[in-house]
């Protein structure tokens, strides 16, 4: 059951930070190349942003402590985030998509939903899903998945269906179908912990999620569970937010296992906060509220907001206003997941409020 005439792309790009690396120097092709925090053979802080498909077959992955990376990976090439550099490749990515679409979402720095209901049919949104894939190729030197679908959801669990470099179609009648054997962490907002509480209810699939009773769901995961309910059920009415309908931008983590190191959530807090003040920029808008959210054991979730002086897209006035509404969350718990969340936007202007200005 999905909303009828809509058609979404989910476009995805394939494990960003590394494949620009390698574009940056081709040296680095074909071997296990991982972004983010210095390892300092092994006794590093910090954890994995991103990593190349061949360090995931040592069983690294984003989110992971870096120092339990070099314990898999101790041979791999480590490359500190170059987010500058990243925007940049970004900014030409989002240019090739807004071609293609009356409607483009950007929900981080190497991800977007676009809106091709114009398209008219599925046939042809795969035609132009393989199109803007080419287009990415030959225009960027990299490579993106992505997944078609007549919602935003099954979209995103689309693109994920055969990385990297894949193109997913599921069609109406097909959602069902599709869903249905996936493993229940398929859907957006099931973590791996989420997930494991969930299978120790017998709950392994997005079907077995499906029958369940909405009621035993949110006993289990509160509010959120009547959404990820309803997605299993394949309803999915989330609509493309353009410019002009954007309410926040976020991004989170989700920590492979709990961490309690202040250093290292301050840092992950840190680089969240810098992917989603480019996402503002890339979208011509300014925020005026920052909001930090954290996640304990339990699946214990505390946020806290600041309204800025003034309206703003300047990434330091963003990461210092994150980083101070995260102290008082550093209290030694262990930390399941983090996130900063922009809200209260506007339409861009040609002057923007410098840190200088937030510290007046």
């Amino acid at each position: 059951m999905t909303t009828g005439g809509r058609i979404v792309l989910h476009v995805d790009m394939d494990s960003f930070f590394a494949s620009v690396e390698v574009r940056r120097d081709p040296s680095l092709a074909g071997r296990p190349v991982i972004v983010g925090a210095d390892p300092k053979g092994g006794a590093g802080r910090g954890v994995v942003s991103t990593c190349s498909y061949e360090a995931r077959r040592y069983g690294v992955h984003s989110g992971m402590p870096i120092s339990r990376a070099y314990d898999l990976c101790p041979h791999g090439v480590y490359l500190p985030v170059d987010r500058p550099f990243y925007v940049r490749v970004s900014e030409e990515i989002m240019a090739i998509l807004s071609r293609h679409a009356g409607r483009i979402e950007q929900v981080s720095i190497d991800e977007a939903y676009l809106d091709v209901s114009a398209a008219g049919s599925f046939p042809a949104a795969e035609a132009l899903a393989a199109r803007i894939k080419r287009e990415v190729r030959e225009e960027t030197g990299l490579t993106c998945s992505v997944g078609v679908a007549p919602g935003k959801a099954v979209a995103k669990i689309a693109s994920d269906y055969e990385k990297p470099d894949g193109l997913t179609v599921v069609r109406p009648d097909e959602v069902a179908g599709f869903l249905t054997p996936l493993p229940v962490e398929r859907i957006p907002g099931i973590g791996k912990k989420t997930g494991e509480d969930l299978r120790q209810a017998g709950v392994l699939t997005v079907g077995d999620l499906a029958r369940r009773d909405v009621q035993e769901i949110v006993a289990r995961m509160g509010r959120s569970g009547v959404r990820v309910h309803r997605l299993a059920l394949g309803i999915d009415d989330g609509e493309v937010r353009g410019r002009e309908g954007c309410k926040s931008v976020s991004r989170e983590t989700t920590f492979e296992a709990d961490i309690a190191d202040p250093p290292v959530l301050a840092g992950t807090l840190a680089e969240l906060a810098d992917d989603v003040a480019a996402t503002l920029r890339a979208e011509s808008l300014r925020c005026r509220t920052v909001t930090v959210k954290v996640r304990y054991r339990g699946f214990q979730t505390h946020t806290r907001s600041r309204t800025l002086p003034r309206f703003t897209s300047d990434p330091e006035t963003i990461r210092r206003a994150a980083s101070a509404l995260l102290l008082p969350f550093l209290n030694g718990e262990p930390v399941r997941l983090i996130g900063v969340r922009l809200s209260t936007l506007e339409g861009g202007r040609t002057r923007q409020a410098s840190i200088d200005e937030f510290l007046s």
